[in-house]
């Protein structure tokens, strides 16, 4: 770990970025020169104090998963992000079979989606970053860990998942979930993520072994009308764009309601319960 050159990138790229960069407001009486340390920390998802120790250059090496949220936070390149890791004594993440870094030019887009549900994706289903509004929609994705952080997963194993969709849909759903997962082993190779999610769910779920064994990648879902079903403001129809990052095989998912709607009017409630 090379502690005095960590210290010195992150505060380089930290300056370097503008509060408007990340979706932040200036303010009247900002002195410091690009972000501060609490904003990176707030973007990343940790305590200041953690974020400071490692500019000061104290405290323990971070974590692999620590180091994606502040590339993430950061809006690093893959290369700035390998180069991240490597100052951190950490190895660097495989570019094809760990799709867990988001493009500079997709976190600026998500940026600018603060008062949206909108989240990222991978071919394994990871949820990889949300606005405020998908959290307090879909629920906090990021408490996830191991296989259930693939909505996938969940899908098939947990009975909680499926309540959030609309029981008439809950075939499609399980057959759009399968056919994208099978498309992202495909393309992703046996040693992925997306391919430890399958295997798994091959041994535990009868209905995805069923679904799995039909190799039928035709059914779409993430386009089109969805019919969710809130549990605090009930049932929500919303309509989901989708903007592809080929590069990284990531997805990101912006939901919208027909204004004058009953479903746009929850939408806007959802400031209320984040």
């Amino acid at each position: 770990m090379d502690r005095t050159g960590l210290a010195e990138f992150l505060r380089h790229r930290r300056e370097a970025l503008q509060p408007e960069d990340v979706g932040l407001p200036r303010g009247v009486r900002r002195r410091t020169t690009g972000l501060r340390r609490e904003e990176v920390a707030a973007l990343a998802g940790m305590s200041t104090d953690y974020y400071s120790r490692i500019e000061q250059q104290r405290g323990p090496q971070p974590s692999d998963q620590m180091l994606a949220a502040i590339a993430r936070a950061l809006h690093l390149t893959l290369d700035e992000r390998d180069h991240l890791f490597r100052l951190a004594g950490q190895n660097t993440p495989q570019r094809v079979a760990r799709g867990d870094h988001v493009s500079p030019g997709m976190m600026r887009i998500l940026d600018r989606l603060g008062d949206t549900p909108a989240q990222v994706i991978n071919g394994a289903g990871e949820t990889l970053i949300q606005t405020e509004p998908a959290r307090a929609l879909f629920g906090d994705h990021a408490e996830y860990t191991g296989l259930r952080r693939s909505v996938v997963y969940r899908w098939f194993t947990d009975a909680e998942q499926r309540a959030r969709i609309r029981a008439a849909d809950h075939d499609r759903h399980a057959r759009a979930h399968a056919g994208r997962l099978r498309q992202a082993v495909t393309r992703e190779g046996p040693g992925s993520r997306a391919a430890a999610v399958s295997r798994e769910l091959l041994s535990v779920s009868d209905d995805f072994a069923r679904i799995w064994a039909e190799h039928d990648i035709s059914v779409q879902l993430t386009d089109g009308i969805k019919h969710l079903v809130h549990p605090e403001l009930g049932a929500i129809e919303v309509h989901c764009q989708v903007l592809l990052d080929p590069d990284q095989t990531q997805s990101l998912l912006v939901y919208t309601a027909t204004p004058g709607s009953s479903s746009h009017e929850k939408l806007a409630m959802l400031a209320a319960i984040m």
